[in-house]
């Protein structure tokens, strides 16, 4: 038998009860009046973009000009057989970009890169390109001097990339200091600090870039190109997971093999000379002699009238026919990428040996790359080192076109 005590409080109280839930019940499903609005999640604040510090940090960004699409085609049409030829849709705003990179020494050093902005509606995002130039020997040809205005750079970003283009160590702001060419550490890392600082700056001027990135690059900048996205690939930068394809074109990716064919020409063209001109033999030399026939190398490769100063590291242990050192320290063929790379070259080309890419396209292959790495021959005539400049152009701009957004 129930309590009498028990019951008597247990109803009123299970009524009140009853009636809370119910209320509880309405609020949550949108009960009672209906003029109630469901409330927004609170959502986080947005950090603000940090600087790196250190290699990779942002240090200005020097406004150099504004040009209409209209000008730019108009240079493209004066620049004639050798323009990068394309149909402007923007008008394009340069920026001088200085940052910290690292020198051939490893030691932090300033450098500058030319930074070419789409003028989109604001808020429009666009794709990246890190484009890398080829061998310069006057340093007034750097990319931030920004000398033409139909200049890749320019063209590409008129099309709706941001277009980023390293002057590298020895060039812009950092000009005197030794260019560590062929050097594979010090290349790459001038192209991914120059992304990490011009990241960083649009972020703070909301310049909106889609998470696409694209590298590509002919002669050196092939060179560069392939020893960046080896970087990426074996590294922690965010970058990394940004890159869509990469264009490394006609560059000297197995050193040893293209100074191995620089020296065959030599050999050809000056049989007695030539027989002395073997690693094998001047590793025997003093260091002076050996000095000697670096430096008249390097001068006729570069020419008398260079202003730039070019490390000689490469060809030193070339000479010393130090094998494994340029392995350790230049060469940029032998890995598994991950993402697809385009090679292009010219079958004729004897400045930078054809055979850099199809040995490259092997050596790719027998690690497992299968269809990840495809060779496009250049398919002028002849199709030597220059002739095949402005093919390499449209079959980049092709090869990126295919994957690009929001252009």
């Amino acid at each position: 038998m129930m309590n009498p005590r028990v019951d008597s409080f247990s109803k009123p109280w299970m009524r009140v009860c009853g009636l809370l839930i119910c209320a509880l019940l309405l609020s949550s499903c949108g009960g009672g009046s209906g003029n109630d609005a469901p409330i927004p999640p609170v959502l986080p604040p947005v950090p603000p973009p940090v600087n790196a510090s250190g290699p990779g940090e942002f240090k200005a960004a020097t406004l150099l000009k504004t040009v209409s699409s209209a000008e730019i085609a108009a240079a493209i049409r004066q620049d004639g057989a050798a323009a990068f030829v394309a149909s402007p849709r923007y008008a394009v705003t340069a920026y001088r970009l200085d940052y910290l990179t690292i020198d051939g020494a490893g030691r932090e050093i300033l450098a500058s890169a030319l930074m070419a902005l789409p003028q989109k509606p604001a808020g429009a995002s666009s794709p990246v390109v890190g484009y890398q130039h080829a061998t310069i020997t006057r340093e007034i040809e750097a990319p931030s001097h920004m000398t033409m205005l139909a200049s890749p750079e320019v063209v590409m970003a008129s099309l709706g990339y941001i277009v980023l283009s390293a002057d590298y160590v020895g060039y812009g702001i950092s000009r005197g200091a030794s260019h560590p060419y062929m050097l594979s550490g010090p290349s790459a890392a001038v192209v991914i600090d120059m992304l990490t600082a011009a990241k960083f700056w649009r972020q703070t001027q909301q310049v909106p870039d889609n998470k696409q990135l694209f590298l590509g690059g002919y002669s050196e900048g092939g060179y560069v190109t392939m020893a960046t996205h080896r970087a990426l690939q074996a590294g922690i930068s965010s970058h990394r997971n940004e890159l869509v394809r990469a264009v490394p074109a006609a560059g000297p990716f197995d050193v040893a093999l293209t100074l191995d064919e620089a020296l065959k020409l030599v050999r050809q063209q000056y049989p007695v000379i030539g027989q002395l001109l073997r690693p094998g033999l001047l590793k025997y030399l003093s260091d002076a002699d050996r000095n000697n026939v670096r430096d008249a190398l390097l001068q006729a490769v570069m020419g008398a009238d260079s202003d730039v100063v070019f490390m000689s590291t490469a060809l030193d242990d070339y000479l010393a026919d130090d094998r494994s050192s340029i392995e350790l320290r230049s060469d940029v063929d032998d890995w598994l990428p991950e993402l697809p790379v385009f090679l292009f070259h010219g079958p004729s080309d004897t400045t930078v040996s054809y055979l850099n890419s199809t040995r490259t396209l092997q050596a790719m292959q027998a690690r497992g790359a299968a269809n990840l790495v495809s060779l496009a021959d250049c398919k002028a005539e002849p199709a030597g080192h220059l002739e095949c400049v402005q093919p390499f152009w449209q079959f980049m701009l092709t090869t990126f076109g295919k994957a690009a957004k929001d252009l």
